[in-house]
């Protein structure tokens, strides 16, 4: 079978270490490649439930439980009509490596439900989540797996999945990460992957310019509209950028004057009623009044004109290699994914091609891959579950400084495993954030399964 998103997702890992000198300084790490690419076990079973019209449905769910090396199975659950076999696999695979990177003890698993709820009553997205759930619940627990949201799995959602497991197993346990905060949830949570996705880039400007920039003044284009890209947004507006673009599967918003903290309020309030970006610009007044410019059909990177940053946000594969030549060509410095695998090969390629050419720090366009730049969700989710084992709610304060913290050191081991192992000819240039997070990730989660003897 066909699986393109896997594929491109185990080629990326598979370039940076073949690409490297790791496996000529540690040759005992090329039999772990073969071995940590296949799924410990792939769970696929069937979903029915009733509609509102009494007619019964069937939607096929998943859960790839990747590995489990570093820790208990961690990773989203997806419901999307998009979902399938090649998607979850890629997305639990980079869920390995990402979760290395974060530090904590976690494994890697994805999993979800082909069904497209935009098109869903409350009453049947609960009946839906309950469906999953009962299968789902035979195969998950807090020492074990414990799932996430991801796109189509947002708070409501994960409320009604925690309910059926609870009943189904009788035990309130910290067996899913995002719940509310009135029974388990963390503070910063909802925040955590677009919040540690400026805090990675600004770990990357402060290297790059060493401490002399900031957001501060910078033009940010960014894609999304959902819980990544408004956070990311709203923290990049709170660090003084101009954020000049959002955008959704049916277009883009671009601003000229800056996106402000009252539209990204108003995007969140309609977003949950699965309103587009078109009928929310054209039904709120303050988007008319800040000059705000729907283009239906399009993404932002062509649009936006001159930016200083681009964080896609959105999903994966939304930046091609012509919107990457463009992004350059627009004098894009950095480029940070809060979506998994948001580059294509060819975009990858452009932006590493423009970092590896250049002749100074000051002329690179520095490209951080998703398993680094995105890994604050599922870092806080490990927060999340640390607090649950303690019975206990840490401050906003200590949350968010644990996240930065999290990213700053996620970014350290990048840049030094891309120092020591990347083996690049050009050494007045940045080091490459695309191997050193492949690598470190690697080597994390290689040295765990050779130690518990699964590699010998």
């Amino acid at each position: 079978m066909a699986e393109p998103e896997f594929q491109q997702a185990y080629q990326e890992i598979v370039s940076a270490l073949e690409e490297s000198t790791l496996f000529e300084k540690k040759p005992e790490y090329k039999k772990v490649l073969p071995i940590v690419s296949v799924p410990e076990r792939i769970i696929q079973f069937r979903v029915t439930w009733e509609d509102d019209n009494g007619v019964q449905q069937v939607a096929p769910g998943y859960r790839v439980q990747y590995n489990s090396s570093k820790g208990p199975y961690k990773g989203g659950l997806r419901f999307h009509p998009s979902v399938n076999l090649s998607i979850l696999k890629f997305l639990g695979f980079e869920q390995i490596f990402k979760n290395a990177l974060t530090g904590l003890d976690m494994g890697g698993a994805k999993g979800g439900l082909c069904v497209d709820l935009k098109t869903k009553s409350d009453n049947e997205i609960r009946r839906i989540c309950y469906a999953f759930m009962r299968e789902l619940s035979h195969h998950i627990g807090q020492d074990t797996d414990v799932p996430a949201g991801d796109i189509g799995v947002g708070g409501r959602e994960i409320g009604y999945l925690f309910g059926a497991y609870r009943s189904y197993r009788n035990s309130w346990e910290g067996v899913l990460t995002g719940k509310g905060l009135n029974w388990g949830g963390s503070l910063i949570r909802p925040e955590a992957t677009g919040y540690g996705c400026v805090y990675f880039t600004q770990a990357m400007i402060d290297y790059a310019t060493n401490g002399k920039e900031s957001f501060q003044g910078k033009r940010v284009a960014i894609s999304g509209s959902g819980n990544v890209a408004q956070f990311a947004a709203l923290k990049a507006i709170e660090l003084g950028a101009i954020v000049v673009s959002l955008s959704d599967s049916k277009g883009c918003i671009i601003s000229e004057d800056g996106i402000t903290s009252e539209h990204v309020a108003a995007i969140a309030e309609a977003k949950i009623k699965f309103k587009s970006l078109e009928q929310i610009v054209g039904e709120y007044s303050a988007f008319a009044e800040n000059k705000v410019k729907y283009i239906a059909g399009a993404r932002p990177w062509l649009n936006a004109g001159a930016v200083d940053i681009a964080l896609p946000c959105a999903t994966q594969n939304e930046v091609s290699g012509d919107e990457a030549k463009g992004l350059i060509a627009s004098g894009v410095k950095f480029v940070s994914e809060g979506s998994n695998m948001g580059c294509t090969a060819e975009a990858l390629q452009a932006f590493e091609t423009a970092r590896s050419s250049a002749k100074s720090p000051n002329e690179a366009v520095w490209y951080a891959v998703g398993k680094a730049a995105n890994c604050g969700g599922v870092a806080c989710s490990g927060l999340e579950m640390a607090q649950n084992s303690q019975r206990r709610r840490w401050s906003r304060d200590d949350v968010d400084q644990a996240l930065k913290k999290i990213m700053v050191n996620c970014f350290n081991d990048c840049v030094k495993a891309a120092e020591e192992y990347s083996n690049e000819p050009n050494q007045n240039t940045l080091p490459s954030i695309v191997k050193g997070a492949n690598i470190a990730g690697f080597i994390k989660v290689a040295d765990a399964m050779i130690d518990q003897g699964e590699v010998f």
